[in-house]
């Protein structure tokens, strides 16, 4: 079993960087299987293709633009997934979009696909996020802790594991 958490965005942008915020904190909080690899993609495109291929379950976490009051969290599985692509939730999507297309055009695309995010308050340039999103990476976080006990996968929180 391959399974990708993917944290996106551009953390010289606010809240845009949220994404590898959570992943990051993800990382740092939790052990996981060796099968689980946790990629901050960063606004990277191209070269996510050979980490994304055949991948059995791809979790993209990222800010988004719902039309959802400022902090909402979404989530956004399967059959609900290509409607994000179209609706360029996120500014840098078009890269990501391009990856998934190529994916699905060499019959790699990943078995399962989830897309967790929260509505983004700011995109400006700047190195901090908004306080109210900072405020939901931990939710951001146990969103993928859920989704990936969904699919039997257990995440260790590092307080426990010496125990």
């Amino acid at each position: 079993m391959r399974v990708v958490v993917l944290g996106i965005g551009n953390t010289i942008m606010s809240d845009e960087g949220v994404g590898v915020h959570a992943v990051e904190a993800l990382r740092r909080s939790y052990t996981l299987p060796d099968f689980v690899e946790i990629i901050d993609g960063g606004t990277s495109s191209m070269e996510l293709l050979d980490d994304l291929a055949d991948v059995d379950l791809l979790l993209v976490v990222d800010a988004v633009k719902a039309g959802k009051p400022e902090g909402t969290l979404v989530r956004l599985g399967d059959s609900e997934v290509p409607v994000f692509f179209r609706s360029k939730l996120s500014p840098h999507q078009i890269g990501l979009s391009d990856v998934m297309a190529s994916l699905e055009f060499v019959g790699q695309f990943p078995k399962s696909m989830v897309v967790i995010g929260v509505q983004a308050e700011n995109f400006e340039l700047g190195l901090e996020m908004t306080p109210l999103i900072a405020a939901r990476v931990p939710d951001l976080v146990a969103m993928v802790v859920a989704e990936l006990a969904e699919h039997g996968i257990a995440a260790l929180p590092n307080q426990l594991k010496a125990a």
